[in-house]
């Protein structure tokens, strides 16, 4: 097994004077909280591995400040552990109903009632009527039948149970191989493997309250109990190690030390190498109907046009013909200078936490997927990729655009600001777009991931028992469902052919299934402050080009001053006009 090593990306980053130093994706915050949200929610593990491991056709979607191939590993890990546990619990549960003669189904068949209620719920939040309304009645069902079950093995383990009643062919009596159920149907006894599911399952456990068992039948249902909830707080113990250890924020910054690194599954580590040429890349292939995947939501996108006119104050003089790498050319040292702290602030403060003192700004080409022969011929090569880059840069070409992209990682990389910024001039027009967008903050379940950690391995033991108690009837069906979905994943990636399939753009970002659904107050002031920065520089600097060129700037000032800042500008308006909330507009004559 070779060691593992941190691996070169394509990481535009840049040191300011004074500012923070640069992370790396593989070792940021984001990455570490979002390996650490695989081991707590399975649909977003299993949406990891569907997107990244089983679809290998598909080109990942652009990692902005994360590595998606060690989330991926992470997600696997994380499977697997949950498998084995999985097995272990079904196997107990089995274990269970052959040790208590079939008596052990009465407490599984509620157990599986509450995994079908939750099922059935869904995960929408808040749940839709016709969904809240029958996994209501399916959990308070269940919880009846469980309370009544355990009322009767509270009753037979205190002198409740009367054994004059029972012989060793009827009843519900101790271990021997004697003890049968009665079948309700006949005077014959049948093996409690043979009654009937509503027997052992509803009416079985109403029966028991009223008849009884043996207290010896009684300790091996509690028994039986107790050992599937020593596995629920076992496995939740695992989980605080793995935060303590490899995923804690010291642990995570040895990449090589990372477990989940040592993976001898040579399709992981063949399609963790492709993720990492691809994530970083300042190219991204992409699908038709989602081009900026990856990026988050489009914050307030905006675009004006104006027709190039000459200065009056040239005279005869003709305005020099201006391009779009000319006008880049004044505008990336303006968004540069954002790194800049004040010069008022002293030298000694000024590694305050800033980020746009680590702003990044870089040439981006966007390439639709349709018509690449596979995805290892995605032109990522420098070669291949300036050439690309070169014939963009000056076209106005549906498919394939050139952008300047600027990047500010808020928050420890958790809210990513980006804004792309495209110069088009043709026909003696400018064309000037500015498409921001925002990616929000994780989740926070993803967030509180150290703390969930921390709060169980602070318990008491009387406090883990009763919280592995409280979790194990679930146990019962959710350990089905984890053997399921990765049969199913399984079945799907050997079946699908993806390994030969015609390549695919990203149909999801890792990273925004684990974005919550809004931001803070906060958040929102500084990506907003990011944005209104970064646009004012880029207007500033094409207004510059412009004007230097020989070009009149009034037109474009003008729409600036009104688009950029949100209001309306109306060219060669006829008939009513109307500006403002709740008007009423009427043209007479």
């Amino acid at each position: 097994m070779t060691q593992a090593q941190v691996p070169p990306q394509a990481h535009a980053t840049a040191q300011s004077p004074g500012g923070l130093p640069p992370v790396h994706p593989s070792v940021s915050e984001a990455t570490r909280l979002m390996a650490a949200g695989s081991y707590l929610d399975e649909d977003y593990r299993d949406a990891v591995i569907d997107e990244l491991y089983v679809h290998e056709e598909r080109v990942v979607a652009p990692s902005l400040g994360f590595d998606a191939a060690r989330v991926l590993a992470h997600a696997l890990r994380a499977r697997n552990l949950e498998i084995a546990w999985s097995l272990g619990l079904v196997v107990l549960w089995v274990l269970g109903v052959v040790v208590t003669q079939g008596v052990f189904l009465v407490v599984a068949g509620p157990c599986l009632l509450l995994g079908i209620a939750r099922l059935v719920r869904g995960t929408a939040r808040p749940a839709p009527w016709y969904r809240a309304l029958p996994a209501f009645f399916l959990r308070w069902w269940a919880r009846t039948l469980l309370v009544a079950f355990l009322v009767t093995v509270v009753v037979s383990l205190f002198g409740g149970y009367d054994s004059s009643s029972h012989n060793s062919s009827v009843g519900y009596g101790g271990y021997g191989g004697d003890d049968f159920v009665r079948s309700p149907r006949s005077s014959d006894t049948v093996p409690p493997f043979v009654a009937g599911p509503a027997q052992l399952v509803g009416a079985g456990a109403l029966d028991l309250a009223g008849q009884g068992m043996s207290p010896g039948l009684g300790w091996g249902v509690l028994g039986c109990f107790a050992v599937l909830a020593l596995c629920v707080g076992l496995q939740r113990h695992q989980f605080t190690r793995i935060m303590a250890g490899e995923l804690s924020p010291e642990g995570f910054q040895d990449f090589a030390a990372d477990p989940a690194q040592h993976n001898d599954n040579g399709r992981l580590q063949r399609l963790a190498a492709m993720i990492r040429v691809e994530q970083h890349a300042p190219l991204a292939v992409y699908r038709a109907d989602a081009p900026f995947r990856g990026a988050g939501n489009p914050f307030d996108p905006w675009s004006v046009s104006i027709q190039l006119r000459p200065r009056t104050s040239l005279g005869d003089r003709q305005p020099t013909r201006v391009g779009n790498a000319e006008i880049l050319r004044i505008v990336e040292p303006l968004i540069t200078r954002l790194r800049i702290p004040a010069p008022t602030v002293p030298a000694e403060a000024r590694a305050v936490r800033d980020r746009l003192r680590q702003l990044e700004v870089t040439e981006y080409v966007f390439l639709p997927v349709e018509g690449l022969p596979a995805r290892i011929h995605a032109p990522y090569r420098d070669g291949d990729f300036e050439q690309h880059r070169a014939e963009a840069l000056e076209e106005g070409g549906e498919a394939r655009r050139h952008f300047l992209r600027i990047r500010v990682g808020g928050w420890e990389e958790h809210l990513v600001t980006t804004v792309f910024v495209r110069v088009h001039t043709q026909g003696g027009m400018l064309v000037l777009e500015i498409a921001p967008h925002v990616l929000a903050p994780l989740r926070e379940d993803f967030l509180r991931a150290d703390r969930t950690a921390h709060d169980f391995a602070c318990r008491n033991p009387l406090g883990k028992a009763a919280w592995a108690l409280a979790r194990t009837p679930a146990t019962a069906f959710g350990s089905l469902l984890v053997l399921g979905r990765a049969i199913g994943s399984t079945w799907h990636r050997l079946t699908g052919g993806y390994g030969r399939a015609l390549p695919d753009g990203p149909a999801r970002s890792v990273r925004e299934l684990a974005a919550a659904p809004d931001t803070s107050l906060f958040q929102a002031m500084d990506y907003q402050r990011y944005v209104k920065s970064i646009e004012d520089r880029v207007t500033s600097g094409v207004r510059s080009a412009l004007y230097e060129a020989g070009y009149d700037t009034g037109q474009f000032e003008q729409k600036i001053v009104n688009v950029a800042q949100g209001g309306v500008m109306i060219e060669n308006a006829r008939g009513a006009i109307s500006v403002g909330d709740h008007n009423t507009v009427k043209n007479e004559g």
